[in-house]
């Protein structure tokens, strides 16, 4: 049972908060309320069953919490703002009969994540702000899996977070999606959060699988509904394209005992043809567009592999271009890290290692990929020694059970036989 409720926190959370913010109004007592609930599930479950529509029983139970917690807070000043209030909550459409259908439940929440994530996004926030809240409250991810994917430590991203529901609860931010003139502001964050969502789902900080279905499976769901809304905006059509093509390697990435595979050893076969189609038509319509940015360059990078009938047919060439255009539009350490690899495989691993040296080493202790990369690529060249003390710090910083094993493997290999 406990993993059963695991997997509906992940997958649930998020649209309960989305919700319960767009009732109440209120970050804070929606978060509070949707804990509560879960609480109350995990004692109340293991006798009566999972319900058939956990997120609804989820979402009632939380709201009417919060209600009691209202009742209970509201001053003699404030009671007939409560009572009119709670008139209110009980027309909202979870009260709707035909809502136990799971289907008009998630028709009902689509939209609420979606004011959610703009909500999250609002221009009152800094933008690393911005894309922690977004990540916090729709994306289910903890404190430690969002400061992992902004190189900060912990506490730090948690005073960020915290300041951020402060200041949109001090604004009296709107819970609405923005006007059509005011989406174009917001959109940029939006389109990271989402992408860090699935790179989040794609490989997991930690837990027992290398990714997390649910996650990847949301992020692409946003990436659609978001197309829908904006549909000539092509940074989002390039962030669905590179999600599809990216997701679409799924099946092949790990073994059947969970163990992982990396991209050169995939059985290409097991890809998923119907998303590469279409994320291959995507990636064509952006390029019809000829407004190129960070996303369609990435989808574009994605479509090349995907292209590839074998890991030696890729053209590593075209690869490389691309990250160099990428790195001109958004020159970050992690782009740099990716054309690394690229220029590693088109030129050899000490070309590689030279490009990886101009990624900032300093300022990537902490960050794993970068420890990894960099114990493939000395092990390429020869550098035994450097490698393995590489692959231990890649593996030190490494929570993912099913990396972990992958890069321990490529260690003893290379002290073992020096490959």
């Amino acid at each position: 049972m406990s993993d059963d409720l695991a997997a509906v926190f992940r997958r649930e959370a998020g649209r309960c908060t989305a919700t319960l913010i767009r009732i109440l109004g209120d970050v804070d007592v929606a978060e509070d309320a949707v804990a509560e609930a879960f609480a109350i599930a995990a004692e109340r479950w293991p006798q009566t069953g999972i319900p058939p529509n956990p997120g609804g029983w989820i979402t009632t139970t939380a709201r009417n919490r919060a209600i009691d917690r209202l009742r209970r807070e509201s001053t003699r000043d404030a009671r007939h703002t409560a009572a009119h209030r709670m008139q209110e909550l009980a027309m909202e459409p979870d009260d709707r009969p035909e809502l136990d259908r799971l289907d008009d439940f998630v028709e009902v929440v689509a939209d609420d994540q979606l004011r959610l994530m703009f909500l999250c996004c609002h221009p009152a926030l800094a933008p690393d702000a911005q894309v922690a809240l977004t990540l916090r409250l729709l994306g289910g991810l903890e404190t430690d899996e969002i400061a992992r994917a902004f190189l900060v430590p912990e506490p730090t991203m948690a005073q960020r977070v915290v300041r951020a529901k402060r200041k949109l609860r001090d604004n009296h931010a709107s819970y609405r999606i923005p006007r059509p003139a005011e989406l174009p502001d917001r959109l940029d964050v939006v389109l990271t959060a989402i992408s860090l969502i699935f790179t989040e789902g794609h490989t997991a900080t930690a837990g027992d699988a290398l990714a997390r279905v649910d996650l990847s499976d949301e992020a692409i769901r946003l990436g659609r509904v978001l197309v829908e809304l904006m549909p000539d905006e092509p940074e989002a059509v390039g962030l669905l394209a590179l999600m599809l093509l990216t997701d679409a390697r799924r099946p092949a990435r790990t073994a059947a005992d969970g163990s992982m595979i990396r991209l050169a050893d995939q059985d290409r076969a097991e890809w998923d043809r119907t998303l590469i189609a279409e994320g291959h038509d995507l990636v064509r319509a952006c390029l019809r567009r000829n407004r190129p940015g960070p996303f369609q360059i990435q989808a574009a990078i994605a479509a090349v592999h995907a292209d590839a009938p074998t890991a030696d047919a890729t053209d590593w060439g075209q690869i490389v271009t691309l990250y160099d255009q990428l790195y001109a539009q958004r020159p970050t350490s992690v782009v740099a890290i990716n054309r690394a690899i690229a220029v590693g495989e088109r030129d050899g691993a000490v070309a590689g290692l030279a490009a990886l040296e101009a990624a900032d080493p300093d300022g990537l202790d902490a960050y794993q990929p970068y420890h990894a990369t960099r114990a493939g690529l000395l092990a390429r060249a020869g550098r035994r020694t450097d490698a393995v003390v590489a692959y231990d710090r890649a593996i030190a910083l490494t929570a993912n059970p099913a990396e972990h094993r992958f890069l321990v493997e490529a260690r003893a290999l290379v002290e073992d036989t020096g490959a």
